[in-house]
Parts: structure tokens; C-alpha cells; sequence
């Protein structure tokens, strides 16, 4: 008998976390995808208000509150003119559970997974822990995945492939076509496509959409969240869209993993989903400022960046060395092997900061990559 599963076995801790807990209390982090900006006060307010009234003392409903179920549904058909039944809703424990459920509800052991490399952590780790077998597809010179790349790496034993838009690491945002493109593929192929969509909303250039919009069959599962439009990475509230069998199968993971959702983050997700948005146009229009800024100085340096269209990450080329020097120096900034092979000799840097800190930070990389040119 052995003492851990294979499947834990090979998984590692996230390289963003070791980078982050490495670095001293005082270093700027520009490690960590987290905005700056408070939760909007009618979120706060209606979580606190759902305790004094003693509403979110008990379990909710497996797929959430029916006023947040109905949100969700409302805040599909709003800005991705979809019409997701309430019984294709799941709410969850943040986008992490439910892009893990999903790929639970979905893969066999031994079945393959398609996903961006450079792309998040979470993809390869969660593949593995749900049995099956990664397979990472580089990307394009802008850093887009491209959907002929997909099609040509689905065999017989793929499961699913992953499409992330806006993106992490690389800040890049899909043309519509290409979105178009997911979905044919598949219809056609007869394989899942999981559409993370937690950045949705952070987009500078060109327009998000969905492949749930161009889909003519279920295959498509949506994973959003309210963690970075609204900045609620603390609630942990996120969600699954799909149809109602891909959500009933989904569901019976969710169901004993999780049984449901913080119920006052519920209340809180159900007011920033229905409440005003402008505090949300406020904080990505914060954001360019951040990332003209930093593209300016990058590329002042020297550096290759490709430019991110949406996210709040950049992801230059950097020379040997770069990065380690730049911690060295205090400031955190993630090696971009940590998100896939394909991203060595790149760095994510994250620009969910206050603009002084940022120019701080920059006044060391200046120095850090003087020293090692």
C-alpha cells in the first residue's frame, strides 16, 4: 500500500505561492493576481446584512441561493446574450472549484486535457488530480491560443481543452472568431470546451466573447467568478454555466466536495452582480493607466513584451537571471516556467497595485536588468 495517491504525488505547490511566501514582508509583490481596490461597499453590505438578519446562518441550496442562481442567469443573458437555465448554475467555492469540478464531472483516468502553456497552475494540477493526462499546446507570438493548434492535438482519448480569456499569465484576449472557432471544434469533435472566464471584464482592447454564445451543442461549461471583477478573491465565490445534465453530473461532486457556497458571499455576489457596474469600469480603467505605464518602461528597457490586452498581467521576455535579481532586490515577480514549459525565459508580472508601488517596482527591475544585460 502506499502512503499518498499517485495523482497527489504529482502535483506540486504552485510556483506563484512559493515565490510569494519566499519573499521578505517588506518586498512589492507583483506576484499575486489580486486587485487593490475594495470589494464594492452594496457587496459588503449585503453579506453583512444577510448575517444580522440571520439569512446566512444555515446551508444554502447545493447550487446556491435561488436570488443568486437567478443573477448569474440574468448576468448571462446581459452581457453574453445567453440563456443559461437556472438548473445549469452551480454556485462554488470560487473559479478553482469550479473549473475542478468540472474537469472531475468530465474526465476518465487516463483520458487527455488540452490546455494554453504559458497557462494558470490550476489547469495541469487539477487534470492530474482528477486522473487524467495533461496536454499542454504552446501559443501563438501574441500569446492567444489558436484554435488550429487545438484541433490538431484532439485524439480519440481527449476529454476536454481549456480556453482562458482574458488570460493568465499572459494578459492576452481571444478574437471573436477564435471563439467561434472553440466551439465548432467542440460541436465537431464532440469534446468539452471549459471557457474560463474570470477575467471578463478586464479588457482594454478588442471584446470578450464567449464560445458558449457560438455553441450549437452543451459541450461548453462556462468557469467565471466574482473573485477579479469585483475584487472578491476572499469570498471564494465563483461558478459553473452549462447545460442541465453537464451541471446535474457536475453537481454530484459539488454536492459532497463542497455541499455549497459561503452563503454570505452568496448574498454578497448577488448584489455585485445586480448592483451598479461603474465601480467595476473604475477599477479596469485604473488598470490601463497601470499597464501603459508599465509597457513603457518595459520596453524602455529593452524587454520584449507582447502587449496584454486584458487581465492585469504582463508577460515579458527576460534575460537569464532577471528574475532572481529582481526578488533579490524586493520586489516579487513570478518565473514564467511556472506556468508551463513554454513559458521559460518569460516573467509574469502582476499590476493589480497602487501606481506608486508600481513605479517603485519598475526602478528595480531598471537596475535589475542593468545587472544582468
Amino acid at each position: 500500500m502506499t502512503e499518498f495517491s499517485e495523482r497527489v504525488e504529482q502535483v506540486s505547490i504552485s510556483g506563484i505561492r512559493e515565490v510569494f511566501e519566499a519573499a521578505g514582508e517588506d518586498a512589492i509583490n507583483l506576484g499575486l493576481g489580486q486587485p487593490d481596490f475594495p470589494t464594492p461597499e452594496h457587496a459588503r453590505r449585503a453579506a453583512v446584512d444577510a448575517i444580522d438578519a440571520g439569512k446566512a446562518d444555515a446551508y444554502t441550496s447545493n447550487r446556491g441561493t435561488p436570488d443568486l442562481v437567478d443573477a448569474i442567469v440574468q448576468k448571462h443573458a446581459r452581457d453574453n446574450d445567453v440563456d443559461v437555465p437556472p438548473e445549469g448554475i452551480i454556485a462554488t467555492a470560487g473559479g478553482s472549484e469550479a473549473l475542478h469540478i468540472a474537469l472531475e464531472a468530465h474526465v476518465d483516468p487516463g483520458e487527455e486535457v488540452l490546455f494554453p502553456d504559458p497557462g494558470f497552475v490550476s489547469y495541469d494540477a487539477l487534470t492530474r488530480i482528477a486522473g487524467g493526462d495533461p496536454v499542454p499546446l504552446g501559443l501563438r507570438e501574441d500569446l492567444t491560443l489558436d484554435p488550429a493548434t487545438v484541433e490538431e492535438h484532439i485524439t480519440d482519448n481527449t476529454a476536454a481543452f481549456v480556453v482562458n480569456s482574458p488570460a493568465n499569465p499572459t494578459g492576452a484576449v481571444q478574437d471573436p472568431e477564435d471563439m467561434r472557432e472553440f466551439a465548432r471544434i467542440a460541436d465537431e469533435h464532440d469534446v468539452l470546451c471549459i471557457s474560463d472566464e474570470v477575467y471578463e471584464h478586464i479588457v482594454f482592447e478588442g471584446e470578450h466573447r464567449s464560445p458558449i454564445e457560438f455553441a450549437e451543442t452543451d459541450n461548453v461549461v462556462v468557469v467565471n467568478a466574482c473573485s477579479k471583477t469585483y475584487s472578491m478573491t476572499g469570498w471564494r465565490l465563483g461558478w459553473v454555466a452549462a447545460s442541465e445534465r453537464r451541471a446535474e453530473r457536475m453537481l454530484r461532486v459539488h454536492q459532497y466536495a463542497q455541499a455549497c457556497a459561503s452563503a454570505p458571499a452568496q448574498y454578497a455576489a448577488e448584489a455585485a452582480l445586480t448592483g451598479p457596474q461603474g465601480v467595476v469600469d473604475e477599477m479596469v480603467d485604473s488598470f490601463q493607466q497601470r499597464r501603459d505605464v508599465l509597457l513603457d518602461e518595459l520596453e524602455d528597457m529593452g524587454l520584449d513584451v507582447p502587449t496584454p490586452r486584458g487581465a492585469f498581467y504582463a508577460m515579458p521576455k527576460v534575460p537569464d537571471g532577471w528574475v532572481d535579481e529582481v526578488i533579490d532586490r524586493g520586489v516579487v515577480v513570478v518565473p514564467g516556467g511556472a506556468f508551463g514549459d513554454n513559458g521559460q525565459g518569460y516573467a509574469r508580472i502582476s499590476y493589480a497595485t497602487d501606481m506608486a508601488e508600481l513605479r517603485d517596482a519598475l526602478d528595480v527591475m531598471r537596475a535589475a536588468t542593468n545587472a544582468v544585460q
